[in-house]
């Protein structure tokens, strides 16, 4: 307001106005996909996602972990991939990046993170540590597009596991068969989210 007040040429007057009202209409949409994020987490529906049971074996991996807050998460997690992208290159790799998240993470705001390359030879190096994850059953759904809406994904994937299994204790998975850093285009990108569960029924 200050801003407008203090300019005297009416043109400027106008732009200044024209820009204030841009930026309040990108609040406004800002605020209304939220909105629609948190109705779909109320009442996720599970009926049409696509979950398949898998036994996950034991893997030694190359890996990042901290203890990290959920609001610093993304420019943790880009640093810790970017060390192992430099320690291990396209050729030494066996499979897609994946990461491991404590709960705590989601109901707390901060936990244990860490993000691991599937690779030939597994080694030490600067805060690369070699780690034996271990076997587990997950329920596992894909992501597709944008991760701005992936929590509405989690909360159908936790409605299906409610109905169809019995979660257990342990860190929620992440495989990332295609990512921001294969593409740029989100529209391809392709996130594999892992609810472990214990089975009380075959796959």
């Amino acid at each position: 307001m200050e801003t407008i007040l203090a300019a005297d040429d009416p043109r400027q007057r106008a732009d200044v106005i024209a820009g204030h009202l841009r930026r309040l209409e990108a609040e406004i949409d800002r605020t209304r996909a939220a909105v629609v994020s948190l109705q779909r987490l109320l009442h996720p529906d599970p009926a049409d996602l696509e979950v398949e049971l898998r036994s996950v074996p034991a893997r030694t991996v190359a890996a990042v972990t901290g203890v990290v807050e959920q609001q610093n998460s993304l420019p943790w997690y880009d640093a810790a991939m970017a060390e192992l992208d430099a320690a291990f290159p396209p050729q030494e790799r066996t499979g897609a990046a994946g990461g491991c998240y404590d709960n705590a993470l989601f109901t707390h705001g901060a936990g244990r993170f860490t993000v691991f390359r599937p690779v030939r030879a597994p080694r030490a190096s600067g805060r690369i540590e070699v780690v034996d994850l271990p076997e587990v059953d997950l329920a596992v759904t894909v992501h597709a597009g944008n991760h701005d809406d992936i929590d509405v994904t989690y909360g159908r994937l936790g409605a299906w596991v409610v109905e169809h299994a019995l979660a257990v204790d342990g860190p929620i998975h992440e495989t990332y068969l295609v990512s921001p850093r294969d593409t740029p285009e989100a529209a391809d990108w392709r996130t594999e989210i892992g609810w472990p569960v214990f089975r009380v029924a075959p796959a």
